[in-house]
This record gives structure tokens, C-alpha cells and sequence, in this order.
């Protein structure tokens, strides 16, 4: 490993690269969560035993469909399975066997190594929003997302301090053709920000380009070696495996990057109303999952992923931050951990059309879920809006904002002398106040966390700054943050190799917008 980072070190080289590290201006980026507190388990052994013994009768009797992928058919058969038609049965123990060499813990690698993040174990790695074809700004109004809107997205992950990684398509942007979006996203990532990131998925070929410039930016052997990706591999719920994502996990596990093999399940419509007939599904279908990668390669690095809504029974519209859901996000934890397997679920959901009480109060449900039911990467810790449909700046600021909860809330309570505290309380003693004793002066820059977006301020001064609520200072903060970017340095080299890369691509085929 130390080697092929040397060479790759060496391969860009050049004062031009010394002198843009040294000049360069580096954001503050909080290490990724560990936590230092107990989970919150409410599954008892004898229901999770439940829930396993018929995920494996799912698998064995009711199946799994590969659809429009031959080969997936044939590797099944060679390990075992029986095949009817696009119809993949596992006998009992067979998935789960195969998932024994999917390894524990996944060293993502930034280009820039101080933003590496570990995901497993007790770890928790925080990723904004994906996928919303629409964003939304106290200017602009709801509106079709564009490439600018994207590089903003980029920008403020970048700055941001709570958010370990920069994630994928942050929006959707339309104003480039579909065939090579995912051209300028990745490209987006790999210039604006040098933290994490994901690959494309939206097909094979895409996977592929995406392997193909990320060992423009690492070199060839360093991403054979090690995970510079992790990228979503949503299933068709119910137990569909479609030929996209399929094709996209394929190219992924055979190049060693990881991928979040991950249900999409609206409670009620693609699942059942149950919270354990929803895990039995859940379970049945990462199983299936991540069993077919480590036939494609065994070792291959993935995630177990959990993205469960409930839906509201009069408009047929997915509800979020609900009891039900929490419950499903803490029993799929208990199951991923019994795996020994890495886990994804969460993130700062909602329905709500504006960043208003409803999306404070639903993302805060799932935030304080994520944190206690051991999730260890979330993706939309920020940003989504409207049940996922669009991405909110206002909203991307005060979810960042409140990530930061999450981080001293891991932390635990300290109990050494300092924790104790009782140097303060024999100085201080009856009637006293703690304000200008030692302990106080020595701990109130780190004793509690801070904002950096709401307002603490009283009656009068608030009044008098405008009155402002909440979603008028995140587009405030907003506005400052991208004022104040500066991209992180890149040798121009690869930067140069990279633009090459994407304008061939991109001239290598007409534009399709379907």
C-alpha cells in the first residue's frame, strides 16, 4: 500500500503540485464519530432468531429474481442455487455462508489522507443528501436542479465540518445529458472537495468510467488495492435484483470498491406493514445481495443497508421519522451486527416541502436513530427535503449544523478528575457561582457544544438583526460559506488527465436525455 502511494505521489510530482499544497487553504473537518456509548438494542435474541430463520425460508422457497442478467443465473446455479426461469432460490445457509468473506470494516480512502474514513465496527461516517432531481433556496423557489447548483452542493459538503464525505449525486443536475452527467459529478467531487466519495451506479459502462477516473486521481494499482468508492446498490423491492445495478455492483466488487447493497422499501407498498415481516424482507435481500458480490469476488468490500420508510394510509405518500421506522433502523442494526458486516440506514429524512418544524422534527427523529441503533455510514444526513424529491440549501446547513449534536453526544460522559469536577465544587462551595472558577475558565471553550447557525441571542438583539428565523440564517450561513471557498488543492496534472478524460468520454457519444 505504502508503495503504490509513493508512486502515486511520484507519477504527479512537480513544483507546480509542491507549490498548490503549500498555498493551498484547508477546511476544518471533524474526525469521523466513534462512539462511546451503549446501543440501543429492542430486539431480544429470540425474535432476531426468528427474523433469520425466515429470511433463509424466503430465500429457499419464495426466491429472489435476477432479471435480464444470464450470468447472474449461471454464477447462481454454479454455487448451488436452483434457478427457475429469472427466479434464484438459495437453500438455507447458503447466503449466509458466502457472506462470511465480505470483511467487517471498510478503510475509505480521500485524496487527501486526512479525510479517510473507517466505516464499520463503532464508527459513523456522515454523507449528504442523494438523488433529488429538484433542489430548493429561499431565492430560486423549488426548481429544476442544475451542474451549478451540484458544484454548490460540493462546495458546502467540502466546508462543512460535521460531514465526513462528500456522497454522489447530491441532485440530480438535468441541464446535462443523462449518458454523461455522471461525467462532470464525479469530476465535481474528485476537483471541489478531497473528501470521499461515491461512484456512479445509473448503469454498467458509468461504474466503469467511474473506476476508470478514480485510478486517474489515485493510480491503477492503489485503487486495485484499496477503496476509494462506496457507492449505492439500491434493491427493486420486493426481492428484485435488476440488470443496472447489478451490472454496477459487478464492475465495483471485481475492482474492489465498496458498495451499499441496500432495500428501498416503502412499509405497506413494498414491504409488509410488520416490523418484523419488513426485517425478514430486509435481511432476505442483503443476503441475497452480498452473497452475489463475494461471487463476483470474494473479499469484495460492502455494506448492509437498510432504507425503510412507512407510508401514510390515506394518500399513499412515505412518511418519515416515524416510531415504526426508528424500530426497523434498530432491529436491521442488530442483524448487520450479527453479521459482523458494516451498516447504512438514516439520515436527516423527511416530507416536508419546506425546512420547517415538520423537517426539524422528522430529521431529528432519525439523526438521534442513526446515532443510537450503530449506523456507521448515513447517507442524506443532509440536505433532503420533500421525501426525497429535492435537495434544500437551507436545509444542508442546518442539518450540517446539527450533525455536530451527533459527535458530542458520542463522545459519552467523561468520569476522570477533570469529569468530577469536584476541584470546582470546593472552590465555588455554598452559594458561589462557577463562572469565573478555575474549572470553568480551563473548560468553557470545549465543556459545551456550540451552533454555528441558530440563534441564542436575546428578545431585543434578535429583534433588532431582523427578527431572522431559522431558515433565513442558514441561507445566510449558506451564502458566506460559498463565499469563503477555496478549492483544495490538486496536482495539475491529474487535474489536467481527469478534464482530458471526461471531454474524450464525452465526445466518444451523442447527448441522450433518457
Amino acid at each position: 500500500m505504502a508503495e503504490a502511494a509513493a508512486r502515486r505521489r511520484a507519477r504527479g510530482g512537480g513544483g507546480a503540485a509542491r507549490r498548490a499544497e503549500r498555498t493551498a487553504v484547508s477546511v476544518e473537518t471533524a474526525k469521523y464519530i466513534e462512539r462511546n456509548i451503549p446501543l440501543y438494542e429492542p430486539l431480544n435474541e429470540e425474535t432476531l432468531e426468528i427474523i433469520e430463520a425466515n429470511a433463509e425460508t424466503v430465500l429457499a422457497e419464495v426466491g429472489v429474481n435476477f432479471v435480464n442478467n444470464p450470468a447472474a443465473l449461471d454464477r447462481w446455479r454454479d454455487a448451488g442455487a436452483e434457478i427457475d426461469g429469472e427466479r434464484v432460490r438459495i437453500p438455507r445457509g447458503l447466503a449466509r455462508k458466502l457472506c462470511e468473506t465480505a470483511p467487517s470494516r471498510i478503510l475509505q480512502h480521500a485524496r487527501n489522507p486526512e479525510r479517510n474514513v473507517e466505516i464499520g465496527g463503532d464508527t459513523l461516517v456522515c454523507a449528504p443528501v442523494y438523488g433529488p432531481p429538484f433542489v430548493r433556496d429561499m431565492d430560486g423557489g423549488r426548481r429544476y436542479a442544475t451542474m451549478e447548483d451540484f458544484h454548490k452542493f460540493v462546495k458546502l459538503g467540502y466546508m462543512s465540518k460535521w460531514l465526513h464525505h462528500s456522497g454522489g449525486t447530491v441532485c440530480e443536475p438535468t441541464d446535462v445529458p443523462v449518458n454523461k452527467r455522471h461525467l462532470d459529478m464525479l469530476l465535481a467531487h474528485m476537483t471541489l472537495s478531497d473528501k470521499p466519495f461515491m461512484g456512479s451506479v445509473t448503469e454498467p459502462s458509468r461504474a466503469q468510467d467511474s473506476v476508470e477516473m478514480c485510478e486517474i486521481l489515485f493510480g491503477r494499482e492503489f485503487v486495485q488495492e484499496n477503496t476509494v468508492m462506496t457507492s449505492l446498490i439500491n434493491v427493486n423491492s420486493p426481492l428484485t435484483f435488476d440488470d443496472v445495478m447489478m451490472g454496477a455492483l459487478e464492475v465495483y466488487a471485481r475492482n474492489n470498491q465498496a458498495c451499499i447493497i441496500s432495500p428501498f422499501i416503502v412499509g405497506g407498498a413494498m414491504a409488509p406493514t410488520s416490523v418484523v415481516g419488513t426485517l425478514t424482507q430486509v435481511l432476505a435481500e442483503v443476503l441475497a445481495g452480498i452473497a452475489y458480490s463475494q461471487l463476483i469476488r470474494p473479499g469484495a468490500p460492502v455494506i448492509f443497508g437498510a432504507f425503510v420508510t412507512s407510508i401514510d394510509m390515506n394518500s399513499g405518500a412515505p412518511t418519515f421519522g416515524t416510531p415504526e421506522a426508528s424500530l426497523i433502523l434498530y432491529g436491521a442494526g442488530q442483524l448487520a451486527r450479527r453479521m459482523g458486516l458494516p451498516y447504512r440506514s438514516g439520515g436527516g429524512l423527511c416530507g416536508s416541502k419546506l425546512p420547517d418544524a415538520q423537517a426539524g422534527y422528522e430529521a431529528a427523529h432519525t439523526h438521534n436513530a442513526v446515532l443510537l441503533g450503530g449506523v456507521n455510514f448515513m447517507l442524506h444526513a443532509c440536505g433532503w427535503l420533500e421525501g426525497g424529491l429535492v435537495s434544500s440549501f437551507e436545509k444542508f446547513v442546518m442539518d450540517a449544523d446539527q450533525l455536530g449534536v451527533l459527535h458530542h453526544m458520542a463522545r459519552g460522559v467523561a468520569a476522570d478528575e477533570n469529569g468530577q469536577a469536584m476541584d470546582a465544587i470546593r472552590e465555588v462551595g455554598p452559594g458561589g457561582h462557577y463562572l469565573g472558577c478555575a474549572h470553568t475558565q480551563a473548560n468553557f471553550k470545549t465543556a459545551f457544544w456550540r451552533t454555528d447557525l441558530l440563534d441564542y441571542k436575546p428578545y431585543e438583539t434578535w429583534e433588532e438583526e431582523g427578527a431572522r428565523d431559522t431558515m433565513t440564517l442558514a441561507n445566510l450561513r449558506m451564502r458566506r460559506l460559498l463565499d469563503s471557498y477555496q478549492q483544495p488543492a490538486l496536482d495539475p496534472a491529474i487535474a489536467e488527465a481527469l478534464d482530458d478524460y471526461v471531454a474524450r468520454k464525452k465526445a466518444s457519444m451523442p447527448d441522450a436525455f433518457i
